[in-house]
């Protein structure tokens, strides 16, 4: 039998180990057919985002194209391969981890996630590039472009974010004003990106960002803005998580009956569905709910080795940062929050619109609040 690949983000490992990897690679067909040079998809924490970037980067890396029927032999993709697979030099970054305590330890992880990744790349594609930790994180950014396009002009680069705005959301709930001093007009963070979506004009093809909420670079004055947030649109909603038939195929990778599937299901439904991503719903709603990929895996693990169902129903491993709650609800100026959170707690249904992109200059309201528990997993969409 084999086993579920829970926990594990790694494409490579999970395919060359013959671990169960429930199949999202259509969706690198759709990413490319959108015409939009940077991408940004929001889910919530433990819902298969690196994943699901490693799974682009072992794709597109041109360094990994004699291991490519390995790799995709049985997916979608590699039935259906498109012509840029195994094209690109790959860029990746991510941001989660990084100490936010104060705004100096904020943008000295930054920084040194900038710069690894940077001396990495040059590394792996053998260009004649040196980093220099003397210089900001946008300027050896800025130099490694140049660079790239004078050594191999004729080449392209697809750069991933992995967690773009964990940091951010970190200064958001907990340290406001350096939230704002990062993501200003004059921020570092800005700076970064405004230097990566000028890459996009030369050498840079493509950029796929993910992360948890939409913690956006622009004010209210300046329109900058670095990708196209897909979201919310109705092809994407099952790009991560679990459907209905991914949690059947599971069950029945793990030869379990169909007579205890009948069985578990329900629980697992009741248990860790209910998702919605969309808000572009055409008939009924519960064909668009998605099941917690995390919970799920962890429940059928903890039932295959106790050949019972599972006490525990939730991974303590995995239960949300409450603080971190906490110190949104506190950021929230109405006077009115502490109904807001009688109403969920109680399950009443919530009427709000909500917010499509957090900046600097934004005041906290109950619109803000309530989106950002949708985005973080604590609510999600009726109808």
């Amino acid at each position: 039998m084999r086993k579920l690949s829970t926990g594990i983000s790694n494409y490579e490992k999970i395919m060359k180990e013959n671990l169960i990897y429930v199949d999202k690679t259509k969706f690198i067909e759709k990413i490319e057919d959108t015409v939009d040079s940077a991408i940004m998809f929001l889910r919530l924490r433990k819902f298969g985002k690196t994943l699901f970037t490693s799974t682009l980067e072992n794709y597109y890396d041109k360094d990994k194209k004699d291991e490519f029927e390995v790799l995709f032999s049985t997916t979608y993709i590699g039935k259906n391969p498109t012509t840029r697979k195994n094209s690109y030099h790959i860029m990746k970054f991510n941001f989660s981890g990084i100490d936010t305590n104060t705004i100096e330890t904020t943008l000295q992880g930054f920084k040194n996630e900038v710069l690894t990744s940077i001396d990495f790349f040059a590394k792996k594609y053998q260009m004649d590039f040196y980093v220099n930790y003397n210089l900001e994180a946008e300027e050896n950014l800025n130099n490694m472009i140049k660079a790239f396009a004078l050594q191999k002009p004729t080449e392209k680069i697809y750069v991933i974010i992995d967690e773009y705005d964990h940091f951010a959301n970190e200064l958001l709930g907990f340290k406001t004003q350096e939230f704002k001093e990062l993501m200003s007009q004059n921020g570092k963070i800005r700076k970064w990106y405004k230097i990566k979506k000028k890459g996009t004009e030369s050498v840079i093809d493509k950029i796929f960002m993910t992360g948890v909420s939409p913690i956006t670079l622009d004010s209210t004055t300046s329109g900058f803005n670095i990708a196209k947030d897909i979201t919310k649109n109705l092809n994407f909603n099952d790009m991560l998580g679990f459907s209905k038939k991914d949690v059947e195929y599971l069950m029945n990778e793990l030869e379990i009956s169909k007579e205890k599937q009948k069985e578990l299901l329900p629980i697992i439904k009741a248990n860790y569905d209910g998702y919605v991503f969309t808000d572009m719903i055409r008939d009924d709603i519960e064909e668009y709910k998605m099941y917690n990929p995390n919970m799920t895996q962890y429940f059928l693990n903890s039932y295959i080795e106790l050949k019972e169902i599972p006490k525990n129903l939730v991974d303590t491993n995995i239960i949300s940062d409450y603080g971190k709650i906490e110190a949104l609800m506190n950021l929230c100026e109405s006077m009115g929050k502490i109904e807001i959170l009688e109403k969920i707690v109680a399950g009443e249904p919530i009427e709000a619109e909500l917010t499509e992109k957090f900046n600097s200059e934004i005041a906290f309201g109950e619109r803000e609040l309530i989106s950002i528990l949708y985005y973080t997993g604590y609510l999600t969409i009726k109808k």
